[in-house]
């Protein structure tokens, strides 16, 4: 059993590594899916009409009972009928995607991911995505920064987040050199929003260069500093935003609604996210 102090800073770290935990624990469990040859995926419909397998189902079991040793209640895609009114007496809650990406999933494209943020009074203070089949892992605290660690298959149960600091990489940090102002774009939804949205960053900039991602990979390239910018103009709930919120506001950029530039909120009584933009930001403080 985990235990919590009264000392904020060691408290978030503990937090912190809890749900890396589970997202690296999650993950294993969906890859038992994933790479089994036999497996059909047991695919159903939700009312959605979105494809729901057994791995979503695994993975949502896995990380619902490492969170319960945490002192705070679990918004989950997988547990989004919770009243609204029960909702707003959580100041501090996780909000949970136990399979982000589930079509990439079921195209065996790999970009799907597991997403766990760790939200207080509407924002979200950390967050924590894990890249099953890459075994790359994003954590992110609003104090400590957000950090990459590539080669992460498990991790120890009596293990720190200071360990697993020591080996990773503070983003943002980008190796490739580019003179292209990059935007990254979904890869099943996009909108014609999105194609306007991308001519008119044609006529501000010299080169613009489009790359496609699925899941919340696309909010991880702006963190990592390899994109510039990615405008969401379709539908999304907390659940899909909210981890990839946290690591991006802590590697220095910005999530805010396409009408008023102010950041996301969650934990909202409408769980539908309204429309982005995630950027960088310059060194005077405005986006890109």
């Amino acid at each position: 059993m985990l235990l919590f102090y009264s000392d904020l800073c060691f408290m978030d770290k503990k937090i912190l590594y809890v749900a890396i935990c589970a997202a690296v624990e999650a993950g294993a469990k969906i890859m038992e899916v994933y790479t089994d040859p036999d497996a059909d995926f047991e695919i159903e419909r939700k009312a959605d009409n979105s494809p729901l397998t057994v791995a979503d189902r695994k993975s949502h079991e896995v990380i619902a009972g490492l969170l319960k040793e945490t002192p705070y209640p679990v918004l989950s895609e997988e547990g989004k009928k919770i009243p609204a009114e029960e909702r707003h007496s959580w100041r501090e809650l996780w909000v949970v995607d136990p399979l982000d990406g589930t079509k990439e999933f079921i195209k065996r494209n790999g970009e799907f991911t597991v997403n766990i943020a760790w939200v207080k009074d509407g924002c979200p203070e950390a967050g924590v995505i894990y890249i099953p089949v890459k075994q790359e892992l994003y954590f992110a605290d609003r104090d400590m920064g957000a950090w990459k660690l590539c080669g992460v298959s498990s991790v120890e149960a009596e293990g720190t987040v200071d360990d697993l600091m020591a080996r990773a990489q503070r983003l943002p940090h980008s190796e490739e050199e580019r003179e292209s102002f990059v935007i990254v774009a979904s890869r099943s939804h996009l909108t014609p929003e999105t194609e306007a949205y991308i001519a008119e960053m044609e006529r501000m900039h010299p080169k613009v260069e489009t790359v496609s991602a699925g899941s919340s990979l696309k909010l991880c390239l702006v963190a990592e500093g390899r994109a510039d910018v990615y405008p969401r103009f379709a539908p999304t709930m907390e659940w899909d935003t909210a981890a990839g919120d946290a690591i991006v506001r802590a590697s220095g950029g910005k999530v805010c609604r396409a009408e008023t530039d102010t950041p996301l909120l969650y934990n909202k009584e409408d769980l539908l996210n309204p429309w982005f933009v995630v950027s960088r930001m310059t060194e005077d403080g405005c986006s890109l």
